[in-house]
């Protein structure tokens, strides 16, 4: 994949995107362009044939996932997750063979256990930290399935479960590991019960943001890691050994997770000096949401102490508020922060003040009707 620069990516990026990138929302954590490198030029041929099934698959995916509306939470002072894991057994026919149900012991089968437990990890902070009954606020079971496909390299949410592939063990470990990897996905279910932000352009690319923030601030809440503690990537253990990278993307420092012959190099945007314009990846959601990444951590890490007490109510709230358009750019979201940090905290309160220079700092203007 070539164009990766200030302002270009790809060929015919002006006009309107097709339809069919309207129609779909392709919730997966691993973006297509690392997957179009390794289905390119990757030396192994296995390796670039399965790099070619998982864009497939993810596309079929894309296509064929439901959008459920946005409803209220039902009042309940009892709030319990209902995990449900199923097997895939390597094929790719959804939901799978039911091998664990909520309360039964451990089985011994590491990625099934491992997404047994990051389910309730995701459930326990949106209850801990938000007072949220799971991913619709109302109580919603909440389902996985695991060994996805044959060495499928991708984990999503498809309108109404997680889906993990088991990686090639190459490029690609278990995408069970990272407790962040599940925690953004459901992330995007979320945003799917509130905001439903539209998943092209700026919107989708915020869509992407929010999913990762809180991916990230459900590891640091899990690990007990302040702002300044916290590694703030998404995606750490996930390349394999001998991949010249530590995660899939870095809230921190945009375009730096990795740079290795197979993956290319992180192309992701930290500032809007080298915002991307492109048709592809539904507008560049996965490359350009390395903006509003950057904004939440510096705003973050100025505020201080933990990230998901503040900085974190302050997205939760903008995000589940209802007041934010379903195609809302970086300009409106970032006025919707603010406001949202004026109610909770004060004009001229250091964590309004925060939210107004992190966005300053990655070059986005703030428009009083977003």
């Amino acid at each position: 994949m070539t164009g990766f620069g200030r302002g270009v990516l790809g060929e015919g990026v002006a006009g309107t995107p097709p339809a069919w990138q309207r129609c779909g929302m392709s919730c997966h954590i691993v973006p297509p362009h690392m997957l179009e490198r390794l289905a390119r030029d990757a030396d192994d041929p296995a390796l670039r044939d399965r790099a070619r099934r998982t864009l497939a698959l993810s596309s079929a995916q894309a296509i064929e996932r439901r959008t459920a509306p946005a409803i209220a939470p039902s009042p309940s002072e009892d709030f319990v997750p209902h995990r449900t894991i199923n097997d895939a057994e390597h094929r790719e026919r959804l939901p799978g063979r039911t091998v664990r149900a909520e309360g039964a012991p451990a089985t011994g089968d590491e990625s099934v256990d491992q997404a047994y437990d990051w389910l309730g990890a995701t459930f326990d902070f949106f209850e801990a930290a938000y007072r949220r009954d799971s991913i619709d606020g109302a109580g919603l079971p909440m389902v996985s399935t695991v060994h996805y496909g044959d060495g499928y390299g991708n984990a999503f949410w498809n309108g109404e479960q997680m889906v993990y592939g088991d990686g090639d063990g190459i490029v690609f470990t278990a995408f069970t590991g990272p407790l962040d990897v599940t925690g953004h996905e459901l992330t995007h279910g979320i945003t799917q019960y509130t905001a439903n932000l539209e998943y092209y352009g700026q919107s989708g690319a915020l869509n992407e943001s929010v999913s990762d923030v809180f991916g990230s601030l459900i590891k640091q809440w899990h690990l007990g890691h302040t702002a300044d503690r916290a590694d703030w990537l998404i995606g750490e253990g996930l390349l394999a050994p001998g991949i010249n990278g530590v995660a899939l993307r870095s809230l921190k420092d945009p375009g730096t997770a990795y740079d290795d012959p197979a993956l290319g190099k992180d192309p992701q945007p930290g500032h809007m000096d080298h915002y991307v314009e492109t048709y592809r990846d539904n507008g560049g959601v996965h490359l350009n949401s390395g903006i509003p990444n950057r904004a939440f951590y510096l705003a973050a890490t100025a505020i201080g102490g933990n990230a998901w007490e503040k900085a974190g109510r302050i997205w939760y709230d903008t995000l589940t508020g209802g007041a934010l358009a379903t195609d809302v750019d970086f300009a409106g979201f970032a006025a919707a922060t603010v406001r949202s940090a004026t109610r909770l905290y004060g004009t001229g309160s250091v964590e309004t003040k925060a939210v107004s220079r992190a966005w300053t700092g990655v070059g986005v203007p703030m428009e009083a009707n977003g």
